[in-house]
């Protein structure tokens, strides 16, 4: 009989049959700290009923991990469809955006009821006190599209339009089965923390944080974006694409040409919405501050709204605030002892209210330069004097909070949060992180004009997310406006520039698993030829050939 051998995290390694399961093998990790949720096989992420057919190095992916919180989320939200579906059967269940530590859900034919809200955890923790295994299974591409139509499941359908293949990986537990996305945990026992919480006209499924996997933190609501990501689902609905499969669909040189045509106007709408809102306060508003996590669209947010300034009247005057960075041998350093750029301490922000007030009391002030090779700060021999229809525009990470402005007055201050909310959905269960996109997003855009591989921008992106945690995320409540920089039809763009790069990224990388999952996502999707992408879109910030200067 072939065998093949596993290594294990500790150097140790041992013969199995060839062909034996992850949950047969998981004996030599000896005892862990919590659940496994999912096994790295050859860094590449693996559930435990995966039979094991080659040589291979394995790891435990326990559910206080990034990889294994991410199963953890994804299946609670096969948990909450299983539970549906024997509660409500003929109805749908539709899974929508992050919001404090949950997922929002909502029924596809009307609001959502307590009563309904109560029956759905009850029938959740029933599921859960039977440990039901959750399994993978292969079926026929005919009989998975007969399944998929028997659940009148439209949205899965038209997601299976692209492919061919003969096989099919579908998800199943208590006699449902689900489209296969992403690895989820051994069984439903493994699900015990979690919350549903009645919102808007749905209900939260709240699930743990990764460093506390027992206990549901406490909830913060996030209205804003809830109610720009609302407004892009109905937006979504109107222009008849809320999926990927119905995205898919239209990608012929017409129609998507005439689709992104109308997104961009949206777009643009939006932008010229929040340019209203601004000059409405021009008597008192002096500077408007964007801000917004990585690869959200910040830059380009800045130059659309100048141009939607000048058609009001004011004339817009654009300040980086990274020229406000303090040299860097006085740049303080983070928990690794590596310089902290993110942090508000790297910028100098007493010069900078020094110059914000000589400017609002009608001084001239030559502006900073900071030199990126020499890492200081050095005069520019920019001197700005502001007009009477002058306002500043300063784009950056800290512009929501008020420690960056301390000295400038509230009504003096226009906040704007930019994000990228991306509203369609794979299908019914299965969502599209937003933090994909920008990652997506940023990877692209480090490749094209940074020089960066994909495996360095994956291993960086850790960093980048907790610098979001800290600086960006806490104020964004705090904003005047908010916008939805996500382009429902851009990762078939993307797609085209990020694949080629993810492939870089081999199994003996620990940045793998991640690439592999991103990979696999972006096969989802059809591929938008990036000459239909207009030249002043978002989009372009990102791959290229925009018609701004950056």
């Amino acid at each position: 009989m072939h065998q093949v051998t596993i290594r294990y995290p500790s150097g140790k390694s041992v013969a199995f049959p060839s062909g034996i399961k992850v949950s047969e093998a998981t004996g030599g990790f000896g005892v862990l700290s919590q659940p496994l949720a999912a096994v790295l096989v050859n860094n590449e992420l693996q559930s435990l009923d995966t039979p094991i057919l080659t040589n291979c190095a394995i790891e435990p992916v326990l559910i206080d991990s990034p990889q294994g919180a991410f199963s953890y989320r994804r299946s609670l939200c096969f948990l909450a469809a299983i539970a549906f579906r024997e509660l409500f059967p003929g109805r749908d269940l539709i899974v929508g955006q992050a919001i404090g530590y949950g997922f929002y859900h909502r029924f596809a034919d009307g609001p959502v009821t307590k009563a309904d809200i109560a029956a759905l955890d009850g029938r959740m923790r029933g599921l859960v006190a039977r440990d039901i295994p959750i399994s993978m299974e292969w079926w026929s591409y005919e009989d998975a599209i007969r399944l998929f139509s028997e659940n009148d499941q439209e949205d899965t359908l038209l997601l299976l339009e692209l492919t061919n293949e003969p096989r099919i990986a579908l998800n199943e537990c208590a006699g449902f089965r689900d489209l296969h996305v992403t690895p989820l945990v051994p069984s439903t026992g493994v699900l015990g923390t979690f919350e549903l919480r009645p919102y808007d006209e749905g209900f939260l499924l709240r699930y743990p944080r990764k460093e506390s996997p027992g206990t549901i933190p406490e909830f913060q609501d996030d209205p804003l974006l809830y109610e720009i990501t609302d407004a892009a689902r109905l937006r979504s609905g109107v222009l008849g694409v809320s999926s990927v499969g119905a995205l898919n669909r239209i990608n012929a040189p017409k129609r998507i040409k005439d689709y992104i045509t109308i997104a961009e106007s949206l777009m643009n709408k939006n932008v010229a919405g929040i340019a209203d809102q601004v000059a409405a306060r021009r008597d008192a508003a002096r500077v408007v501050l964007i801000a917004g996590p990585s690869s959200s669209g910040k830059t380009t947010t800045s130059k659309k709204l100048s141009i939607q300034l000048r058609v009001l009247g004011l004339e817009p005057m654009v300040i980086g605030l990274d020229d406000y960075f303090v040299d860097r041998t006085k740049t303080p350093l983070d928990q690794d002892g590596e310089p902290d750029f993110e942090c508000l301490e790297a910028l100098d922000v007493d010069y900078l209210n020094e110059q914000l007030v000589e400017l609002f009391a009608g001084k001239e002030v030559e502006l900073p330069a900071f030199d990126f090779k020499s890492g200081e700060r050095r005069a520019s021999g920019r001197k700005i004097r502001l007009g009477e229809r002058t306002i500043l525009i300063m784009e950056g990470i800290h512009g929501l909070n008020d420690r960056l402005t301390p000295r400038i007055p509230k009504e003096q201050k226009f906040k704007i949060y930019v994000s990228a909310l991306t509203q369609i959905n794979l299908d019914e269960h299965n969502r599209i992180s937003t933090t994909d996109n920008r990652l997506i997003r940023r990877m692209v855009r480090d490749n094209q004009f940074r020089g960066r591989s994909a495996l360095e921008t994956i291993r960086m992106w850790p960093s980048v997310q907790r610098g979001e945690r800290l600086h960006i995320f806490p104020y964004q409540n705090g904003a005047d406006a908010a916008l939805n920089s996500a382009l429902d039809y851009e990762l078939g763009v993307l797609k085209v520039y990020a694949e080629p790069i993810l492939r870089s990224v081999k199994p003996m990388d620990s940045e793998y698993c991640e690439a592999k999952r991103l990979l696999n996502f972006l096969a989802f999707f059809a591929p938008i030829p990036a000459q239909f992408v207009p030249q002043d879109s978002i989009v372009r910030e990102f791959i290229g050939e925009s018609s701004f200067k950056y």
